[in-house]
């Protein structure tokens, strides 16, 4: 009896490692590759899946999800002959199982290669300066060459990037002191344009403002122009109004002696010979005023002569 037990235990435990090896259960975005007896069979896909126990092996588990592998740094000459270590990161996806496991033998060591051997070969035909201002233009042929390296290997190449361009360090070190020439380059030529700009500005605004002042000086001395001769219009209107006589003239030109006279300037003036007459004829009426002006008296009343008594 106690054999009979032993015996069924072990068919259990047989058919429970069989069920474990009969039923597969791939993950989403996986794939396994399926041989019976050392040879491909089938491609299992996500979900669950049936093999023949025992005679069924699963040979390799693929991720199909995209992936993302850095290479580190290489070495690569370039056409002037000047060493630089470039980073890479290619972005890649199997896109067959069955050709990444049996193709080749490790597709990440194959594409790591490829590419140093494919950078190498696109570098070697570029100076320093075009390396690093083209990334762009390396990233598309080294992307390129691996898509086509790479399609039989179930691999399709998504992205190649270059993660860094070092150069040797004395070329670091002159670039650095080029760019901060250039830069000191650009900034004295902007202090000079700012300069030549900010004196231009400076000259239009004194123009400017000598035309306004210049203007403004012009029109106060018309305005001043037109008012002093409505002034002497309207003076020499009122005096053929009054009809004034030689000694009223006279009078008058006597009042304004001191303001001509006022100045350290006016070193020399010139009297008309008819103001001298005229103040001759001044001077004597008001002599005959404080005498008595003959033909009047003293109280302004007219004196006629008497004829002298004999």
């Amino acid at each position: 009896m106690q054999p009979i037990i032993i015996v069924l235990i072990i068919l259990v435990v047989l058919v429970f490692i069989a069920l474990i090896k009969t039923i597969q259960v791939i993950p989403q975005a996986s794939a396994a590759i399926v041989e019976r007896f050392g040879r491909y069979t089938r491609t299992l896909n996500a979900g669950l899946n049936i093999v023949v126990p025992f005679i069924d092996t699963i040979r390799n588990r693929i991720d199909l999800r995209e992936q993302v592998v850095p290479f580190p740094p290489q070495p690569v000459i370039t056409q002037d002959n000047l060493v630089v270590n470039i980073d890479t990161v290619i972005y890649y996806q199997v896109t067959d199982a069955r050709a990444a496991t049996y193709e080749v033998a490790s597709y990440i060591q194959a594409i790591e290669q490829l590419t140093v051997t494919t950078l190498r070969n696109i570098i070697g035909g570029m100076d320093l300066e075009r390396t690093l201002t083209s990334r762009e233009e390396i990233n598309a042929a080294l992307r390129g060459v691996l898509d086509e390296a790479t399609g039989k290997w179930g691999i399709r190449v998504n992205r190649v990037e270059l993660k860094a361009i070092e150069p040797p360090t004395s070329i670091q070190d002159s670039m650095e002191k080029q760019m901060r020439a250039d830069r000191d380059k650009r900034a004295a030529i902007l202090q000079a344009e700012g300069t030549r700009q900010s004196a231009i500005l400076t000259a239009e605004g004194e123009k400017q403002s000598a035309i306004l002042r210049a203007e403004g000086e012009a029109r106060a001395s018309a305005l001043r122009a037109d008012g002093e001769a409505q002034a002497i219009r309207t003076v020499f209107e009122s005096i053929h109004a009054g009809d004034p006589d030689q000694k009223l003239l006279s009078y008058q030109y006597l009042q304004m002696l001191p303001k001509i006279a006022e100045g350290d300037a006016n070193k020399l003036w010139i009297v008309p010979s008819e103001i001298g007459d005229a103040l001759k004829g001044l001077s004597g009426a008001f002599g005959n005023l404080g005498n008595g002006a003959p033909g009047f008296d003293t109280g302004g009343k007219e004196r006629r002569e008497q004829p002298p008594v004999e």
